[in-house]
Order: C-alpha cells, then sequence, then structure tokens
C-alpha cells in the first residue's frame, strides 16, 4: 500500500535544517516495504553543527543553572503533555516506520514514552543531591551533583520512542544538552518528539536531533572531542566500536547492549501463567528485544506437558500489517534482518535442534510484500549449538531442559551476556535464591520484561554497563563535585 510521504530534516539549534551532504535516506514501512519518510543523510559537519549548538546551551544559557531546575521540570512536563495529546499519531507513525503492532504502540509505547517525561520531571526539584560529609576539624566538607555537559545519544531502531525518553528525560533533568541520533531505519518518531520540543518552546540548543547512519552520523558523535558523554544502547559488536570512539577524550558512557536472556521455569510453577510470560518474553515486538526470554529452561518434571501448551499458543499469533488493530506480531525490521533470522533457522535444523511450530515465512499472499517471520519454536536445545549461544534477536525461541536448581543456574549463567532473566516458582526463597544467583542485570520472578520508570534497566558482562530509567539513570548524567571550606582559624604549614 501506498503511504503520505513524509519529509524531514535535521533539528539542530532549535531550526529544522538541511543536511550539509544534500542527500537523503529512504525509511520503509517493513510491514509492506513502501517508503514512509525521506530523512537527511548527516555527516560529520551536521554533528559538529549540533555539538556546537548543544555546547553553547549548556555553556552560555540559562538550561543548566541550578536554578533553573523547576523551569527544567516545567518543560519535561509539557512535553509529556503534548506526548499523550499526540497519542494516535505518534502510535500511527511508530506503527509504520518500526513495524510495531499498533495496539502495542497505542497501548504501551507512547504512554510510557509520556510517563517517563514525568517521571523525570518530578526528580528533577529533588534528585539527585550532594551529601555533608562528616570530615574531621573545623571545616564543612559537601558534595555537588552537577550536569556533566553534552551527552550524545545513539540508540537503535526496536523502540524508538521508548528510548527517546529512556536517553533524553534523564539528561535533560540533570541540565545537560542532547545531541540525538536515532536508528537510520526508524528515525520518524525521535524527529516528531523534535518537533514537540519545538511547540512547547525549548531553548536552542537543548535538544538537538541528527539523522543518518551509524557509520557516518554515529561513529561521527562518539569520538566528537566536545561531547562529555555517550549513552549508548545497541549490539555488543557496535558497542565495542563506539566504546574505542568514545576514549578520544576519555567521555562517560553508558552501555545497554546484547542480552540472550535466560526464561526459567520450575515444575511448581503455575503452568497457564508461565506460558504466557513465556510468550511474552519471547514474541512481543516480534523478538526484536533485547531482554527477550530467548533461551527457555523447563524443569524435566513440566517439560512436555509445558511445551503441547507452548505450541498451541504459538499457532494461535496472528501475523498481520502492523497498521492492523488485529495484528498480533508484526513483521521484522527489514528484510535484510529478515535473512538473517531465517538463516538462524536452518542453522538451528541443522545443528539437530527439533522445530516445533513456524521455521520459516508465513505462506499469507497478504504478508509476502513485508518482512515477516513465523512465530518459532525449538527443543532439545543444548549449550554448544549456535540458537543456544547468538543473540537472534527475533522470534526465535529455544528450549531446553534442566533437573535441578543447580543445574539451572549453570545453564542459565552460560553466556557472555548478563542483561535480563526470569524465574518461574511458587517458592519465594527459591525465586530469591535464583536472583541472587543468576549474572545479569535484571531478574523477573513470576513475570517477564516487566519495565518501568522507576526501576533502572541494564546489564553486566558483554550485555554493557550503567542504567537507563529509574533514579539510576539521572546518577549517569551527574558528576560529583567536591567543595571543602575551611572555618577554623589556622591552617598548619610545615613549610614556616
Amino acid at each position: 500500500m501506498a503511504h503520505d510521504i513524509r519529509e524531514y530534516m535535521h533539528f539542530i539549534d532549535g531550526e529544522w535544517v538541511s543536511g550539509d551532504s544534500g542527500e537523503s535516506l529512504e525509511s520503509l514501512c517493513p510491514g509492506d516495504n513502501e517508503v514512509v519518510a525521506r530523512i537527511q543523510r548527516g555527516n560529520t559537519a551536521d554533528v559538529d553543527r549540533a555539538v556546537a549548538a548543544a555546547r553553547k546551551a549548556f555553556d552560555e544559557g540559562e538550561w543548566s543553572a541550578e536554578r533553573n531546575r523547576p523551569g527544567r521540570a516545567e518543560l519535561l512536563r509539557a512535553v509529556a503533555a503534548k506526548i499523550r495529546e499526540k497519542t494516535e499519531e505518534l502510535a500511527n507513525l511508530e506503527s509504520l516506520d518500526a513495524g510495531k503492532t499498533v495496539s502495542e504502540c497505542f497501548l504501551v509505547d507512547v504512554p510510557k514514552t509520556g510517563e517517563n517525561f514525568d517521571y523525570y520531571a518530578d526528580l528533577v526539584s529533588s534528585y539527585p543531591a550532594g551529601e555533608v560529609l562528616p570530615v574531621p576539624g573545623e571545616c564543612l566538607d559537601f558534595t555537588l551533583r552537577e550536569p556533566i555537559g553534552v551527552c550524545g545519544s545513539i540508540v537503535p531502531w526496536n523502540f524508538p520512542l521508548m528510548f527517546f525518553s529512556w536517553k533524553v528525560a534523564p539528561a535533560l533533568a540533570a541540565g545537560n544538552t542532547v545531541v540525538y541520533k536515532p536508528a537510520e531505519l526508524t528515525s520518524v518518531t525521535a524527529l516528531e518528539m523534535a518537533r514537540i520540543f519545538e511547540e512547547v518552546g525549548a531553548p536552542p540548543g537543548v535538544m538537538n536531533v541528527v539523522t543518518g547512519t551509524g557509520e557516518e552520523v554515529g561513529a561521527s558523535l562518539a569520538a566528537h572531542m566536545d561531547v562529555d558523554k555517550i549513552s549508548f544502547t545497541g549490539s555488543t559488536e557496535v558497542g565495542r566500536l563506539v566504546t574505542r570512539a568514545a576514549a578520544s577524550n576519555l567521555k562517560r558512557i553508558t552501555m545497554e547492549l546484547g542480552g540472550k536472556s535466560p526464561h526459567i521455569v520450575f515444575d511448581d510453577a503455575d503452568l497457564e501463567q508461565a506460558v504466557g510470560g513465556a510468550l511474552l518474553g519471547i514474541f512481543f515486538n516480534q523478538g526484536e528485544t533485547c531482554s527477550a526470554g530467548s533461551r527457555l529452561l523447563l524443569h524435566e518434571k513440566i517439560h512436555d506437558a509445558f511445551v503441547e501448551r507452548l505450541v498451541k499458543r504459538t499457532s494461535l499469533i496472528r501475523l498481520g500489517h502492523p497498521t492492523d488493530w488485529n495484528s498480533r506480531m508484526g513483521p521484522v525490521i527489514s528484510r535484510e534482518h529478515q535473512k538473517r533470522f531465517l538463516s538462524f533457522i536452518e542453522t538451528g535444523k541443522a545443528e539437530g535442534a527439533e522445530l516445533l511450530t513456524g521455521g520459516g515465512s508465513p505462506e499469507d499472499p497478504e504478508l509476502q510484500g513485508g518482512c515477516f517471520v513465523s512465530p518459532t519454536l525449538f527443543a532439545g536445545i543444548t549449550p554448544e549449538m549456535t540458537l543456544w549461544r547468538e543473540e537472534i534477536f527475533g522470534p526465535v525461541l529455544c528450549i531446553t531442559k534442566f533437573s535441578d536448581e543447580d543445574e539451572a543456574v549453570s545453564l542459565a549463567n552460560d553466556s557472555c551476556y548478563g542483561l535480563a532473566a526470569g524465574v518461574w516458582t511458587q517458592d519465594i526463597k527459591r525465586g530469591l535464591r535464583m536472583a541472587r544467583r543468576i549474572r545479569s542485570g535484571m531478574v523477573w520472578v513470576n513475570n517477564f520484561n516487566q519495565v518501568d520508570s522507576h526501576t533502572p534497566f541494564g546489564g553486566c558482562k558483554q550485555s554493557g554497563y550503567g542504567k537507563d530509567l529509574g533514579k539510576d539513570a539521572l546518577l549517569e548524567y551527574t558528576q560529583v563535585k567536591n567543595v571543602y571550606i575551611e572555618l577554623g582559624d589556622e591552617i598548619l604549614c610545615p613549610y614556616e
């Protein structure tokens, strides 16, 4: 189907400006591969211009001043109000551009984006704060928490709206200025967020959006000598490149990277709830989620019964165009990614995994124009298999058995990643033991993928370091300064 094609420029220093290269990129709807927008193909010159604007706004304007905390809170609340006002428009654009089901965008992505801006607006006036330190002697010693400066944000394509709020809201709340680089595949709603900042009267240079490829815009932003912090979400492979580039001036970094999250079900779990959790864990957002529960570990006593229920419910998932309110799963992001997922599936078959359902693209003629992959389940997975070890980042679930708690922990921790994990058990003591023993940044017990503005999101090992969301994210965008005030009348000097 043909779509109304939107034309976008960069948003720099409060204005919409053309890119230095004069070139553009097309954004396609994954549901039909039709063009939905054209964006600027940015380059180093565009990044330089945006960083200069952000630096000027940080150094010379009122935005970052301590006395302007109420002003920052007011602006963030105005942004949240505009998001709610534009819910339908943003949900439809997110669905078209990213291939996410419109129902998911309307019910989850847009509301959560607004909530995040409100949450950090509430924190501006009271947090983060310094503290008075009990230093001996006649003195007053205390710390200040201050904004870092110019913050660069580089994000992937799977949650365009929500990532905007994850990166921008805490950075601005702390008093920083931002240069934001959205994924070239899904830049539309980030640019619409820039429009919202324009509409609510954000000071020029405080919020800037530069579009383009990671190789051009992302690399330039990460290496820029006048950027003080980078917050990156994406693959571990690209995260390594960003880390090396950021070493140019030893800028602060937050890294939220890949995952291969274990989802563990014990024999005392509520099976119906756990099956629903397993489906949510792997098929939410077409499995294109860094925290996806892609390794399902089932206790041997309930394995067969669980798998039977899981196959039945998976077969009922309705694939469809993302803008169709009846669709429960949409397309994956692009033809390239579709081919990659199908290649993983063929590898699983070749290595001896048991295909339970799915395993290819749907045969429905109405879906042939889109980048669809059927929800796929594999059983009989062993730790040496490719499906177990590599992040697929698509709707493919790998199932294996375990016999006791120790084996479950061993299998769960058998990964270079450590982003998230899920545990299902009626024994709360076991749930807590497992939460402590699994090496990951997040553990959900009797639920999965529950993310809220208040809760820190991030991992360990090769899933990265630092946190998005929660109060912890605000700390990521501040730096500590110590202030010592001498109150005594004499200072001991050994040189007299």
